[in-house]
Parts: structure tokens; C-alpha cells; sequence
């Protein structure tokens, strides 16, 4: 009798074992996404966030969520990336919000704007501010939702083939920019140019562009720019900060377990921080190495930064009269950024003003 009992209570549990196990199977089911990047291999910082947050994503999920990076142009063209999000073609992507301004000015506030903000600030806004909230807001007649996967920090101001000593320096200048920056800049006399990045040294060459924006001093080395057009220019007022994002289906992001929508957050956040930190750490080698391979580093004279900031405001005023989803962003941005301003006056700016002046006496 006992032994039928025991064997009972073994049946029993064994039963209770087979329907526990699916569900805990279900919680951490096996998936393969897809994930295209604007951005090639060469760029390995941009890249390198691609692949710095699929590793993250395999590792956290012990490789039951394997997530594979493609460089641009291996699945869709970059500029293509958020299409292929929208229309499902991938599960999600690594890209530059403001690459679909075409779109929708809109898109520009989640990266980069003329005179906008800082990297700290940009990330405080995103993070804690609501700024991600009211992006995912817009973003959601796309089909898609976004994380902060990365900033460029703060960009140069582009190479020019000669100096920019006035405003009256800039009347019928072809430069390669494009967006925002490129409204604003054309108020100004500057002709834009849309160039793709392997076309700009032989464009700068050639002097089918007379001058030319790109990123900072560690991609910008790589290009060879120096040799071309002399004269680099900052600071990059029209990217103060560039934020990079992950896209991600709506439907894909709505059918992943929780579990798998917190190591998407997470694995974002590693990427985010990473590629800044590496930004910080190459920059001051590259301009050392440009500057010694003959770069001259020039800085905006104040009449054309004045310039450009009034008609940076100019083309704000002009989106915001027409378009209610920038204006209710952007308003939302500027007030958290005078607000900022504020407090880095008091402390990160006099710290850091000291500092730059003081490190030649240590």
C-alpha cells in the first residue's frame, strides 16, 4: 500500500514538474532578431555600439536572445533603417533620429539640434525629463520605439578650404550638411549639399564643396580631411551632442517577454555610456595627431556663431507655427536646457573654466 501511495505522490509531482516547465521555458524562450545599422564597419565607435549591445543582449539572456548586427547597406541602405523598422522588414535599429528629417523635422529633437544640448544634458532630458516619452509619443505613428544607445558627444564644426573670417565669408559656400543645420546655414548664404561620407574627401578634392562637417576628430582622421581642407572649425553648434538610437518594432518590442524588455533597456544604457566614454578617450589623440599633420584649428568668430543662433531660432519659429508635435518637443527641450544652464554656470562651466586654464601650471 505504501509503496503504491509513494508511487502515486512520484506520478503526481512528476505531472506537476511537466506543467511547470513550459512556463518557465515560455519566460525565457529562444528568439532571433535582426538589427540593421546606419552606420559601416570602418566607423568602429558607432559600430562598436551595435555590437557592444548584441553582446550585452546574449550574455544577459545566457544566448536565448541573440540579436545580429548589420552593417549598412548589408540589409537596407542606412538612411533606409528606420523604414525597415516601420514596415517590419527587421526587428529593430541602430540609428541617428535626425537622418529622417525629411520626414518629419520632429525627428531631429531625439539627436541633435543647432544650439540644443549638451551630452550630459541631452541624456538627462532623454532619461529623466520625459523627453523619451514624448519621442516615443511621436515615433508611435512610425511603429516603432526608441532607446538611447549612444552620443557622439560634442562634434566639430566642420573643414572649410579656407578661413571663415565674417559672416560675408559664408555668402555661396557649397558645403556638404545636411537637416537643421542645413535650413539655418542657408539663411545664411551657404549652399548644402547632401554627400555621402566616402564621397566628401574627393568632393573637398575636387572643390565641388567648399567645405565639409562630418563628426569629431577620431572618425575624422580617418578620412584624411587635413590634406584637402585645412581649416577645422568649431565648436559644432548644430551638434552640441548626437544622440544614436535603438528603433524597435512595436510589435516585435509589445510580443518580448518583460524579462527581454529590460535587458533591451539595459543592454541600450551599456551601450550608451560605452560609446561616449570611448568618444571622451580618443578625441584628444586624434586632434593631437591632426593638428601635427597640419589640421589649423580655427574657432567660429562670435558675429557668425551670433548669426547662426538667430536664425537657428528663426527656423525653430518657422517648424513650431506649422507643425504642433515639434513645437510641444522642442519647447519641452529648450526650457529643461535654459534650466540647465543655470546650474552649469554655477558649477560644471566655472570647474571646468578653471581647469582648462589651470592645467598649464600643473
Amino acid at each position: 500500500m505504501r509503496r503504491r501511495q509513494f508511487l502515486a505522490t512520484i506520478g503526481a509531482g512528476a505531472a506537476a514538474a511537466a506543467i511547470a516547465k513550459p512556463a518557465i521555458a515560455q519566460s525565457s524562450p529562444e528568439i532571433k532578431w535582426r538589427l540593421t545599422s546606419s552606420f559601416p564597419k570602418s566607423l568602429d565607435t558607432l559600430w562598436g555600439g551595435a555590437e557592444t549591445f548584441c553582446k550585452a543582449v546574449s550574455e544577459a539572456t545566457d544566448g536565448k536572445f541573440q540579436i545580429q548586427p548589420f552593417a549598412a547597406g548589408e540589409i537596407v541602405p542606412g538612411l533606409q533603417a528606420a523604414d525597415a523598422v516601420t514596415n517590419g522588414s527587421v526587428e529593430m535599429a541602430q540609428t541617428a533620429s535626425y537622418y529622417y528629417v525629411g520626414k518629419d523635422p520632429t525627428f531631429a529633437l531625439a539627436s541633435a539640434v543647432p544650439f540644443g544640448l549638451n551630452t550630459r544634458m541631452q541624456n538627462s532630458w532623454l532619461y529623466q525629463h520625459g523627453g523619451s516619452k514624448l519621442m516615443d509619443e511621436f515615433y508611435s505613428k512610425f511603429k516603432f520605439v526608441a532607446f538611447p544607445a549612444g552620443n557622439t558627444t560634442c562634434q566639430m564644426g566642420g573643414w572649410y578650404r579656407k578661413e571663415i573670417k565674417d559672416l560675408a565669408d559664408l555668402k555661396g559656400m557649397k558645403m556638404r550638411i545636411a537637416g537643421l543645420a542645413g535650413q539655418v546655414l542657408s539663411k545664411l548664404g551657404v549652399v548644402p549639399q547632401q554627400i555621402a561620407g566616402g564621397e566628401i574627401y574627393a568632393a573637398l578634392e575636387k572643390g565641388t564643396v567648399d567645405a565639409a562637417e562630418w563628426v569629431g576628430p577620431y572618425d575624422d582622421e580617418k578620412l584624411g580631411f587635413q590634406k584637402v581642407a585645412p581649416f577645422y572649425y568649431y565648436p559644432g553648434w548644430w551638434e552640441g551632442s548626437t544622440s544614436i538610437h535603438h528603433f524597435v518594432n512595436i510589435d516585435k518590442w509589445n510580443s518580448l517577454p518583460k524579462s527581454y524588455q529590460q535587458v533591451i533597456r539595459s543592454a541600450s544604457d551599456t551601450a550608451n555610456m560605452t560609446m561616449t566614454a570611448k568618444y571622451d578617450a580618443e578625441n584628444p589623440g586624434a586632434i593631437k595627431r591632426l593638428v601635427a599633420s597640419g589640421a589649423q584649428l580655427r574657432a567660429y568668430p562670435q558675429p557668425v556663431l551670433d548669426a547662426c543662433f538667430k536664425a537657428s531660432n528663426e527656423v525653430y519659429a518657422d517648424i513650431s507655427a506649422n507643425n504642433p508635435a515639434f513645437k510641444k518637443i522642442y519647447d519641452n527641450m529648450v526650457a529643461f536646457r535654459n534650466d540647465e544652464y543655470l546650474w552649469w554656470q554655477v558649477a560644471e562651466y566655472a570647474y571646468d573654466s578653471y581647469m582648462i586654464r589651470a592645467r598649464t601650471r600643473s
